[in-house]
């Protein structure tokens, strides 16, 4: 990138920066990898990735660094496909394991009603960021969809954008949603990013689960 992001000292746990290079590296190849690795200013990330634990040592300017130069080398189409991907695959491999969610895959959740998965896993999810990284999130009920907000966002972190850019949040969020409803798809909009100008990154999750194709 062009200008490399100034530490942000706030940090995700090392375990979902693996998790995240992990399912980058899953979409596009090691080489890809390497690729936006090096775009980002990251390159002693390349083949030494962070360790497999909960400590908060991967800083958030350094996982902006990285969404920024998906968006760079792709373009927004490519890259933006990328990111969800990615952000599908990070919820997939590990973050469905995490403290709060642990039991969204019990039968006792399972049979519960659609509405009540939804009330909550929403906010389970919310709290498994809270409670393990820096990033505060919250959970709002605004009629017929949730306003799922993040608070100091990583993924755009220290960015400026003309349009919202937190793509793996939203895959990440479309495959939690996916995980605690038993395999149902949600429409996921976000509506504001802090890279734009504005607050705080917010998304707006419908009730209401997308047509089974």
């Amino acid at each position: 990138m062009a200008n490399k992001i100034p530490p942000s000292g706030l940090y995700y746990p090392n375990k979902i920066a693996l998790l995240a290079l992990h399912a980058l590296e899953d979409v596009m190849g090691k080489n890809g990898l390497h690729s936006i690795l090096n775009l980002a200013g990251l390159p002693h990330l390349i083949n030494n990735p962070p360790p497999d634990n909960l400590a908060r040592e991967f800083d958030f300017a350094d996982f902006s660094a990285i969404q920024g130069a998906l968006l760079d080398m792709y373009g927004e189409r490519g890259g933006r496909g990328l990111a969800l991907r990615a952000g599908r695959a990070v919820f997939n491999e590990g973050l469905r394991n995490f403290g709060a969610l642990a039991g969204a895959g019990d039968l006792a959740f399972k049979i519960l009603p659609m509405s009540t998965k939804l009330k909550v896993g929403i906010p389970a999810m919310a709290k498994v960021f809270s409670t393990t990284s820096d990033q505060h999130s919250t959970v709002h009920d605004s009629g017929d969809h949730y306003i799922y907000t993040i608070h100091k966002c990583p993924c755009c972190w220290g960015r400026t954008s003309d349009r919202v850019s937190c793509h793996m949040a939203t895959g990440l969020l479309q495959e939690g949603l996916k995980w605690v409803s038993n395999g149902r798809e949600f429409k996921v909009v976000q509506t504001t990013c802090h890279a734009m100008g504005d607050h705080d990154c917010e998304f707006a999750i419908y009730k209401e689960p997308l047509p089974v194709e």
